[in-house]
């Protein structure tokens, strides 16, 4: 799957509409095979990106847990120390 498509589920704050909407459209940029589709294809492209939006917001208002939620800050600075690793040279 796409490595900039990132988990939005139990998170303090709970993700906002910006990442849901970027997440779509990172999701259908990759199933369409492109970044920017032509102006044919426009339309479609951006219901789907709201379609996948709307779906997603639906999936995310609707998952529970008892998890505590993750901190933001917390992953990031985790995130960091796996590339750290990864791409040491």
């Amino acid at each position: 799957m796409c490595r900039n498509i990132r988990t939005l589920h139990n998170f303090e704050p709970p993700a906002d509409a910006d990442e849901v909407q970027a997440a779509a459209l990172q999701y259908v940029r990759k199933i369409s095979g492109t970044a920017k589709p032509s102006q044919a294809n426009t339309e479609v492209f951006d219901r789907a990106v709201a379609a996948v939006a709307a779906a997603t917001r639906e999936l995310l208002d609707g998952l529970t847990t008892t998890a505590p939620p993750k901190d933001r800050a917390v992953e990031a600075a985790k995130a960091r120390a796996r590339a750290e690793l990864r791409y040491a040279r």
